[in-house]
């Protein structure tokens, strides 16, 4: 079961701890490695989240599979995680930390979504427009095609939204044929 809440308060005390102890940038690191794990294999999120293997079984699991991939501090946590049975919430936890960590050090994420692939220069103009145009400094630049949007862009950057897309366009003129604006109403 999803559990924000919970997952932001260990986000933040890792997060915390790590700062405390000057290793922020390692534990990201093994935050972001967790990540592609949980992505990439449901059955270690099977296995996190299956209330029938028990916690001592889990605990050796998860030591065998970290064990060497990452640090100390974050091997740890894990362990406590499983202590206080909510290791069914790593998955939301990794993600909580990798985004408290973003707010942490002013890390602003940007989406845009194209149709067809962006080159490289276009990739860097955007950048430069936002920060001339914002406070945004420093950028993550997340690119997605789909063609579905037909043309044009969609940015996205916290929670403003830029459409600019021909699907858009195209959808607005078919509410405007719905509503007949193009059409006089005589009686």
């Amino acid at each position: 079961m999803s559990n924000p809440r919970l997952a932001t308060r260990y986000a933040k005390s890792l997060l915390d701890l790590s700062i405390e102890r000057s290793v922020l940038e390692t534990v990201y690191g093994d935050m972001q490695w967790l990540q592609q794990v949980c992505r990439l294999s449901s059955e270690f999120v099977t296995v996190l989240k299956s209330p029938i293997i028990k916690s001592d079984t889990k605990e050796k699991i998860l030591t065998a599979v970290v064990k060497g991939k990452v640090s100390e501090l974050t091997l740890q946590f894990i362990l406590l995680l499983i202590r206080k049975t909510r290791e069914s919430n790593l998955p939301e936890v990794v993600n909580a930390f990798i985004r408290q960590y973003k707010e942490y050090r002013k890390i602003y994420p940007v989406q845009l979504t194209t149709a067809t692939e962006v080159s490289e220069d276009l990739k860097k103009r955007i950048i430069e427009q936002i920060r001339a145009t914002s406070e945004m400094q420093n950028i993550e630049l997340e690119t997605i095609v789909n063609p579905a949007i037909i043309g044009g862009f969609l940015l996205k950057a916290g929670d403003k939204l830029i459409d600019a897309s021909i699907a858009y366009d195209l959808k607005a003129i078919a509410r405007q044929f719905e509503n007949n604006d193009f059409i006089y109403k005589i009686r």
